[in-house]
């Protein structure tokens, strides 16, 4: 099974900034869109942002919006997730998720970065 690849999670203080990176393998199939979820413990995995590799259309949680910002580069398979004005309840694990066909089934995940925000 095909993996995406998280990184630049850590800890931080609330108020912070942290930018997270996920990089798609070159055997992935082309996908048409990629998405931040995250997860905290106790919860369920909550939708923070997503973007269409075609046009660039962002879409974005309630609790994140005005202080997440999701990017991709095409040319580096990448899409990020600047996440500034951190709070402690953004505390959770980070999961990438990209898509590449219609049925539900149709996705990469990402093993997960944690970021944890204290305050």
């Amino acid at each position: 099974q095909v993996q995406l690849v998280e990184s630049g999670g850590g800890s931080v203080q609330a108020g912070g900034s942290l930018r997270l990176s996920c990089v798609a393998p070159a055997r992935t199939l082309s996908m048409y869109t990629m998405s931040w979820f995250r997860q905290a413990p106790g919860k369920e995995r909550e939708f923070v942002a997503t973007i269409t590799r075609i046009g660039g259309n962002a879409d974005y949680g309630d609790s994140v919006k005005g202080r997440f910002t999701i990017t991709l580069d095409n040319g580096k398979n990448t899409v990020y997730l600047q996440m500034n004005s951190l709070k402690p309840e953004d505390t959770a694990v980070y999961y990438c998720r990209g898509r590449y066909g219609s049925r539900a089934l149709d996705v990469y995940w990402g093993q997960g970065t944690q970021v944890t925000v204290s305050s």
